[in-house]
C-alpha cells in the first residue's frame, strides 16, 4: 500500500470491481482510453493486473481517498505492451473516474507510481503512452517530467479508429 497527502494506492479487493467497472462504462473516462467494458471485461482487467503482480511484480492499484476510502481510479506500473515500442519496459498509467478530474489526483498517484517504480525496480526509464489526441495525459507526461519520445500505430486499434495514433513519453531514472 502506498499513501500520500490525500490517496491511498493499494491492491485490489473484490469490493472495488463495482467503482472501476463504474469508471470503465463511462463514456466520458473511456474517450481517449478505448471501449467501454462489460462488468466481465472489467474483472478481466482487474485480473489481468493481478497476473502482471505475480509474473512482473509490477500492477496497478486501486486509488481511493485516504479520507473515506471512495474508490476514485487505478494507477501503477506494468510492463509496456507486447508488438509496441515500449514492450519489455516499465509503463506508468492512471485513469480516475470523471468526478475526480482537475483535482491534482492523478498526478498524486502517478508521482506516487513513480517513486514506487524506482525504489523497487531496476528499470532505467519509465515510459508511458496515450492516445495522440489525449491532451491532458499528454499534459500531465509532461508536468511529470516526461519527454516526448514519439508516436506510433498501437495495434489494439483498428486503423481506422483515432485511438491508434500513440504517442510515447519516458523519465529516466535520477
Amino acid at each position: 500500500m502506498i499513501e500520500t497527502a490525500r490517496l491511498v494506492l493499494r491492491r485490489p479487493v473484490a469490493a472495488d470491481l463495482a467503482p472501476l467497472h463504474a469508471m470503465w462504462s463511462d463514456p466520458r473516462v473511456m474517450a481517449d482510453l478505448g471501449p467501454l467494458k462489460t462488468r466481465e471485461q472489467s474483472a478481466a482487467t482487474i485480473a489481468r493486473h493481478e497476473g502482471y503482480r505475480q509474473s512482473h511484480g509490477l500492477g496497478f492499484w486501486t486509488v481511493a481517498l485516504r479520507e473515506d476510502g471512495t474508490v476514485i481510479g487505478f494507477c501503477g506500473l506494468k510492463p509496456g505492451a507486447e508488438n509496441t515500442p515500449i514492450a519489455g519496459e516499465v509503463e506508468v498509467g492512471w485513469m480516475l473516474a470523471a468526478a475526480h478530474w482537475r483535482q491534482g489526483f492523478a498526478r498524486e498517484a502517478a508521482e506516487a507510481s513513480l517513486a514506487w517504480g524506482w525504489a523497487n525496480s531496476a528499470a532505467p526509464r519509465i515510459v508511458a503512452i496515450t492516445a495522440a489526441q489525449n491532451a491532458a495525459s499528454r499534459a500531465l507526461m509532461e508536468r511529470l517530467g516526461m519527454v516526448r519520445l514519439g508516436g506510433f500505430d498501437h495495434p489494439n486499434f483498428a486503423v481506422d479508429d483515432p485511438l491508434r495514433e500513440t504517442v510515447s513519453y519516458a523519465i529516466e531514472r535520477a
